[in-house]
């Protein structure tokens, strides 16, 4: 019986370090775990599911022009990418969704690897924008952006080498919604 207890606490334990290990694996490739919001589809009225791993996207480059001058910018984005991952939940009422919907993504965002570099509040309309990037030598190799208003909850994710100005180049393509992640930085002048 005590050699029964043993094993079964041997392997329990082994289990658990293999779980811990497979997901800081997954954790650690910059790509983040949406399933857990897979429920409010059925809450929703209009849905936007987007798996494009980089199988699906060196195929889908293959399918750009290489004359057309914007598809060979975005040929070029996406050949170094292992994924690009967005779910998007609009619903027809308010606060269809919890938070701990979004904090069921959030909290892998605190991970070791991920920062937040902007973060984006209204309270006029309740938008709110997070942007974390995971980072390894000095280079982004993971993006995710979270999108929650009152109505709507989307999430980004973006595996692999990631250039912020290439990048929003195919805003509002492939699913990935125009965020204007890079603006134009000339100062405006005011009339007085």
């Amino acid at each position: 019986m005590n050699f029964l207890k043993n094993s079964t606490m041997k392997l329990l334990g082994l289990a658990l370090f293999l779980a811990i290990a497979c997901a800081s694996v997954y954790a650690q490739s910059g790509r983040i775990e949406t399933s857990g919001i897979d429920h409010l589809a059925s809450r929703a009225s209009e849905t936007v599911d987007i798996n494009m791993d980089e199988r699906l996207l060196q195929m889908s480059a293959r399918l750009l022009s290489t004359q057309d001058q914007d598809e060979a910018r975005v040929r070029e984005l996406i050949s170094g990418l292992k994924g690009i991952y967005v779910k998007s939940f609009s619903f027809d009422h308010e606060n269809e969704y919890a938070e701990t919907d979004v904090e069921a993504i959030r909290s892998q965002l605190r991970a070791p690897g991920w920062t937040r570099f902007l973060g984006v509040h209204s309270r006029h309309d309740g938008e709110n924008v997070e942007v974390y990037v995971m980072m390894e030598n000095n280079l982004i190799v993971g993006l995710a952006i979270l999108d929650f208003e009152p109505k709507e909850f989307t999430v980004v994710n973006i595996v692999g080498p990631v250039d912020l100005e290439r990048l929003s180049r195919i805003e509002g393509q492939f699913g990935v919604p125009d965020f204007d992640l890079v603006r134009e930085t000339t100062p405006t002048r005011r009339n007085e």
